[in-house]
């Protein structure tokens, strides 16, 4: 599935990098641990910059946030989206981070320059 969005990305002129994010925090021993998280697709096509997750399946609230994780720890105001392989109906929860399927991904062509 992410070669398929890559794919379709580089069709679309877009630019695509993975992205890491740092996270800092302590362990369950009180020591400072560092985490990266990745980012599957960082979007570029000035002036849009796009944060995408590529989830084939969602089928827990647990592997919703861990694939939202990530982009819940970017902080700028750029579009951040996450993909899934199932037929769903496209959401933005209150945070701006929009769910959509693969089918829907694939057939809107103005949905990375919206909002």
């Amino acid at each position: 599935m992410e070669n398929i969005i890559y794919n379709e990305l580089r069709s679309r002129g877009y630019n695509v990098d993975v992205g890491l994010v740092e996270l800092g925090g302590k362990d369950e021993n009180g020591k400072f641990v560092r985490k990266q998280l990745e980012v599957d697709f960082v979007v570029n096509r000035p002036p849009y910059r796009v944060y995408i997750q590529s989830a084939f399946h969602m089928p827990t609230p647990e592997k919703e946030q861990q694939e939202r994780r990530p982009l819940l720890s970017i902080n700028d105001h750029f579009r951040k989206i996450v993909i899934v392989g199932d037929d769903i109906h496209r959401k933005e929860d209150e945070l701006g981070v929009l769910t959509i399927g693969l089918l829907d991904f694939l057939t809107d062509k103005d949905l990375l320059e919206l909002g």
